[in-house]
């Protein structure tokens, strides 16, 4: 009778332990969802990048600046006709920046349409300057590179040209050299609009 109260006692404590777990004994407690908390401070949305405004362009007319002063020096007294000239590229000597090749090819069509020089074609020009080492937007352009250079091509001229001033108010300046001697046969200079 002992073994008869002993299992009975054992199956209520059994079946105490099955009613803890409604279930079953593997499943896991019930996920009780949780609702975000609101952010106490209001926010503030995130700055908005705004592009400034680029400067305007100046518009430089290099034909308008320049004719006069190549037929100026066309003119000019011993300056020979027909004569092989290396138009060198522009310096620019100001505190802005503008397009060197707009007015070195500014200067090279006036002269071309001179018809008082041959002028050296401006392909052959940077192949001699990439030839020598010389950058097209070289800054540090000198007489005497442009010297040398005018006889690496083998022309009786180099037309050197250097813009200067401001921003606001340039003016170029244009040497006409003899290649062999280095001497300055022409100068002039004029303002840039």
């Amino acid at each position: 009778m002992k073994r008869i109260l002993l299992v009975a006692a054992a199956a209520m404590v059994l079946a105490g332990c099955l009613s803890s777990h409604p279930e079953g004994p593997n499943t896991q407690p019930p996920v009780v969802p949780v609702e975000p908390n609101e952010p106490t401070t209001p926010q503030t949305p995130p700055p908005v990048d705004t592009v400034p405004t680029p400067p305007k362009q100046r518009t430089t007319d290099w034909t308008a600046a320049v004719s006069p002063l190549v037929g100026e020096m066309s003119g000019a007294n011993g300056v020979e006709s027909g004569k092989v000239l290396l138009v060198d590229s522009v310096k620019n000597n100001t505190n802005g920046s503008f397009s060197v090749q707009n007015a070195t090819s500014a200067i090279v069509t006036a002269v071309d349409n001179s018809r008082r020089f041959s002028v050296v074609p401006q392909d052959v020009a940077n192949a001699a300057r990439k030839t020598l080492g010389l950058s097209q937007e070289d800054s540090l352009v000198t007489r005497s590179k442009a010297i040398g250079l005018g006889r690496y091509v083998q022309a009786d001229y180099v037309l050197y040209s250097v813009i200067s001033g401001t921003n606001k108010q340039r003016d170029i300046e244009m040497q006409l050299m003899a290649v062999q001697s280095g001497e300055i046969l022409w100068s002039g200079k004029n303002d840039i609009e």
